[in-house]
């Protein structure tokens, strides 16, 4: 571990997804005197899809921003020694780190040692398992022959590692996502992973960062009650965190955006069921102690973040094929716009069932009318409106005549309709079990250039 006379850390946030903006990242390599820069780019369906792109080929499965976001920022972080940690590794890590020191070569850049962090992926130690999904309770066994995926959400513990072991960039595949934050805490102060407490702040760390913009102002403007200037030059946070766990969350003075305590309690909340109990690989956070202070303009203080022992038992998500989805969309303006968007979908009801189509579910949407509240909140006469029909089935040629029955409204329908879209989409779902962590086999791999 590192030594705790390390009194402070400033940790940036490059990314809040995959296809996340490059240009807040660079400006905080250059300017933001960073110790690390850290990207979460994984979603729950991104690595599904992902390991369908490994299975296709072996050298893919990483994100496909990586290379875009390592040619810009490698030169950067290596001249201002800011490391990078992500799990831009999705379904396979070591591809992405053999591709990340092909880029470093490439820019001339030596020295530089990366890591990849494999264990992850756990399908062939739960096939044939007894387990059962945590939001349906399906057995897994129904699924046979149409999983895709499965990943475990890892804790710290090898993250640190790669850092004790001096790693400049390190590249996961699932890890639980404040775990991207904790591992620098973690190994820049020598922390106990048995400190429920520090683990409890540092996973309040983790969840208000990880999502990037989020916590700037990103996904929290609404004009008129909680205006934010400048979203098209937002800036991407940085948190000073304390040997003591204590932190504060800011941003670049010349960014757009802004950090408020409304804006940071809203991500406190964010995708949390239980505030006192949030499952974690490493520890039981307890957010219900949290304490944030405006202390400057754009700068918030956080404290009272606790923790509990771990449960030993890890998610694991699991992606599965699902059917497939049709959708076809018209659309109807002017004069009585919502009365012949109406006919059509009429038209379309009647076409299903004279034709002896049948789906799983199907919907039928007025957009901009009552495709988000029903008829609840539906009133007046728009004069412009969209008809989609979008519905589940077992095979695509039953998905395809959704689009294909929409399509025959521009000569068959009401007057005036026009911008037809229509599509079919393999459906990979997600659901979760939970699995003991002495299942897991983890691996750090390395390189240097």
């Amino acid at each position: 571990m590192a030594s705790i006379s390390v009194k402070s850390i400033r940790l940036g946030s490059g990314a809040g997804y995959s296809g996340d903006r490059i240009e807040p990242a660079l400006a905080l390599a250059e300017n933001g005197r960073l110790d690390y820069l850290i990207f979460e780019c994984l979603a729950e369906r991104t690595i599904a899809l992902a390991q369908q792109q490994k299975a296709g080929n072996p050298n893919s499965g990483y994100d496909p921003m990586l290379v875009k976001r390592m040619k810009a920022l490698l030169p950067i972080c290596h001249k201002n020694g800011v490391k990078i940690i992500s799990n831009m590794g999705a379904a396979n890590p070591v591809a992405a780190m053999e591709e990340t020191a092909r880029i470093a070569r490439e820019l001339g850049l030596k020295g530089l040692k990366i890591a990849a962090v494999t264990g992850d992926d756990v399908l062939e130690a739960i096939e044939g398992g007894d387990y059962r999904f945590l939001e349906s309770g399906l057995p897994l066994s129904k699924l046979e022959g149409r999983l895709l995926s499965a990943n475990a959400y890892l804790g710290a513990a090898p993250l640190v590692e790669t850092l004790e072991n001096g790693a400049d960039v390190v590249l996961t595949g699932r890890v639980a996502d404040p775990v991207l934050f904790t591992a620098p805490l973690i190994w820049e102060f020598g922390w106990d992973m048995k400190d429920y407490r520090l683990m409890g702040q540092g996973i309040v760390l983790g969840h208000l960062m990880e999502c990037a913009g989020q916590i700037t102002g990103g996904y929290f403007a609404d004009p008129g009650y909680k205006d934010v200037p400048n979203l098209a030059q937002l800036g991407f946070p940085i948190a000073e965190a304390s040997s003591e766990g204590d932190f504060t969350i800011t941003k670049l003075k010349d960014t757009g955006g802004q950090v408020t305590l409304p804006g940071c309690k809203e991500q406190l909340l964010y995708e949390i069921h239980d505030p006192a109990n949030y499952l974690t690989p490493d520890v039981i956070a307890d957010f219900t102690g949290v304490t944030m202070e405006e202390i400057a303009r754009d700068v918030v203080k956080v404290t009272g973040g606790m923790g509990r022992p771990k449960t030993g038992k890890l998610k694991v998500s699991v992606g599965y094929k699902d059917g497939y989805i049709g959708e076809g969309q018209i659309s109807y303006g002017g004069s009585g716009a919502l009365e012949r968007a109406r006919l059509g979908l009429e038209i379309v009801r009647d076409r299903f069932r004279l034709t002896g189509q049948e789906f799983r579910e199907v919907r039928f949407d007025l957009i901009g009318y009552n495709s988000l509240y029903g008829n609840r909140l539906a009133k007046g006469s728009p004069r412009e409106v969209r008809a989609r029909v979008a519905g589940r089935t077992d095979d695509p040629e039953t998905a395809a005549a959704i689009g294909n029955e929409i399509e025959t409204l521009y000569t068959n329908g009401p007057a005036g309709g026009g911008g037809v879209t229509k599509s079919v989409q393999a459906v990979v779902a997600v659901q979760s079990i939970l699995i003991d962590e002495s299942l897991i086999r983890i691996k750090n791999h390395y390189t240097q250039t």
